[in-house]
C-alpha cells in the first residue's frame, strides 16, 4: 500500500491555490459548503468488482432523497459525489483526493474492495475524513485511523471462518484455496487450512496472477493434491475462467466460493454445467425486516445485496450522525464522534425510518438506527458486530437460497 503523508496528497490532489484556500476556510466550511453538506460515495462502475456498482448508486441517491423529503440534516440538504474506483486502488486514490480536497466531503461510503479500502483509508483518517466500509481485510480496521473507520461487512476472518466450516459441514476433509492476490488472500488460506488441520484434514493454497485467460497450470498444480473442496478467492472475471477449466480437468468435488466472485453475474456468464453446484457465502442484508422490503421497493428490484443495502446505511448514517451533533458541527469528526451515539444507544428508540429518526433527533430525543443492511452497532476498532451470512448454491444457472446463518 502506498503510504502518503498528508502534505503529499493535499498538494497533489488540489495544487498550492486549493491548499491556500482550505487552510484559510473556517473549520465548518472545510467539510462542505455552506448551502449542502457533501457526502463521498467511492464504488466500482467499472472492472473486476462491478456487479454491484450500479445497485450500489442507486441506493446511494435513494437516501439522499430519503433524507432531503425528510428536511435535511438541520435544515441542510445532503448532495451525495459518487465516483467510480474503477476496481483499481490507483482510480480509487484520484477519486478520494478530489472528493476529500476538492468537494470537501464530510465522509466517504461504498469502498468495496480491500485493496481499494486499504489505498484510501489514509488519505481519510489524515484529513479526518469518515470512511464507511463495506470491504472485509481485517487490516483496514488495524490502521492507526483514530476512529474515522466503520465497516459495515464482516471481516476475512469471519468470512474465512464461515467458509471453511460449511466445508467441513459437506464432509471434505482436504481443502485447496485457488485466489488472486488480494490483501486478503493468505489470510483465507491461512484461516481456511487451520480449521481443516484442527479437524484433522489438509489445507493448502495457491495465490495467481490476475487477468489471465486460462488458470489450467494452477488448476493442475490443486487437482494433484487430491482436494475434495476447492475454495474459489478470486472475482467474477477470474473465478469464471477457474471453473472453467475445473470443469476441462474433469473436476466433481466440491466448490465453494464468496459473493464477491460467485454470484448471479457469474452464473449468467457460464454455462449452467460449469457452474452447477458451486456454493457461496453471502453477507446477509436484513431481508425480513420492513427497511429492507421499503428499500427494495424504492429501487425498484426484486431483491438487493447486502452491499448495496450498506451503502444506502453509509449515507443515513452520516446524516443521522451529523443531525445529533447539532447545527455548528458539520464535518468528519462530528460524524466520527456521533455514530455510535444514533446507531447503538440501547436507550434510543428503536428507528429504521430515516425520516423518523430525523424528527426524533430534531425534538432532542436519542434514537438507534437498524437500515436495510441490519444492525448497526460497532466494536472499539469500528468494525461492526452481529452479522448474518446467506448460504447459497448454482442450481441450473441460478442462485438458491440454502439457509442463512
Amino acid at each position: 500500500m502506498h503510504k502518503l503523508n498528508r502534505r503529499t496528497f493535499l498538494a497533489g490532489a488540489a495544487g498550492a491555490s486549493s491548499v491556500a484556500l482550505a487552510t484559510s476556510w473556517p473549520k465548518a466550511l472545510m467539510a462542505q459548503g455552506a448551502d449542502t453538506i457533501k457526502i463521498g460515495i467511492v464504488i466500482p462502475l467499472t472492472g473486476a468488482t462491478s456487479q454491484f456498482g450500479a445497485t450500489m448508486s442507486a441506493a446511494a441517491k435513494t437516501a439522499v432523497d430519503d433524507v432531503n423529503r425528510a428536511g435535511g440534516v438541520n435544515g441542510r440538504k445532503i448532495e451525495v459525489l459518487i465516483e467510480d474506483d474503477q476496481s483499481n486502488p490507483e482510480a480509487a486514490v484520484r477519486a478520494a483526493r478530489k472528493l476529500i480536497d476538492v468537494d470537501r466531503v464530510v465522509s466517504i461510503g461504498g469502498s468495496y474492495a480491500s485493496a481499494v479500502t486499504s489505498a484510501i483509508a489514509p488519505l481519510c483518517y489524515e484529513s479526518k475524513t469518515a470512511l464507511f466500509t463495506s470491504s472485509g481485510a481485517d487490516s483496514i480496521t488495524k490502521l492507526p485511523h483514530n476512529g474515522y473507520i466503520f465497516r459495515t461487512s464482516p471481516t476475512v476472518t469471519l468470512q474465512g471462518t464461515r467458509v471453511g466450516k460449511h466445508a467441513l459441514e459437506l464432509g471434505a476433509k482436504n481443502m485447496f484455496f485457488l485466489g488472486p492476490q488480494t490483501p486478503f488472500a493468505q489470510s483465507y488460506i491461512d484461516i481456511i487450512s487451520k480449521l481443516f488441520k484442527d479437524a484433522g484434514g489438509e489445507g493448502r493454497g495457491l495465490i495467481y496472477e490476475d487477468k489471465r485467460a486460462s488458470y489450467r497450470t494452477e488448476v493442475d498444480q490443486a487437482l494433484r493434491a487430491n482436494p475434495d473442496v476447492i475454495v474459489l478467492g478470486g472475482y467474477v472475471p477470474d473465478t469464471s475462467v477457474v471453473l472453467k477449466d475445473l470443469y476441462r480437468a474433469g473436476y466433481t468435488g466440491n466448490k465453494i466460493g464468496f459473493s464477491f466472485g460467485v454470484n448471479q453475474v457469474l452464473a449468467d456468464g457460464l454455462q449452467a454445467e460449469v457452474s452447477e453446484g458451486t456454493n457461496s457465502l453471502v453477507p446477509s442484508a436484513s431481508v425480513d425486516s420492513v427497511a429492507y422490503k421499503t428499500l427494495v421497493d424504492k429501487v425498484q428490484r426484486p431483491a438487493l445485496d447486502s452491499y448495496s443495502c450498506q451503502v444506502y446505511d453509509h449515507v443515513v448514517l452520516t446524516s443521522l450522525a451529523l443531525a445529533q451533533a447539532g447545527a455548528d458541527a458539520a464535518d468528519g469528526t462530528a460524524v466520527r464522534d456521533n455514530v455510535r451515539a444514533i446507531s447503538q444507544d440501547e436507550k434510543g428508540e428503536k428507528v429504521s425510518d430515516v425520516a423518523a429518526a430525523l424528527k426524533l433527533l430534531g425534538e432532542k430525543r436519542s434514537v438507534n438506527y437498524d437500515g436495510p443492511s441490519g444492525p448497526l452497532s460497532f466494536a472499539q476498532n469500528g468494525d461492526v458486530e452481529g452479522v448474518f451470512f446467506r448460504y447459497e448454491q448454482v442450481q441450473k444457472g441460478k442462485m438458491a437460497l440454502l439457509k442463512v446463518a
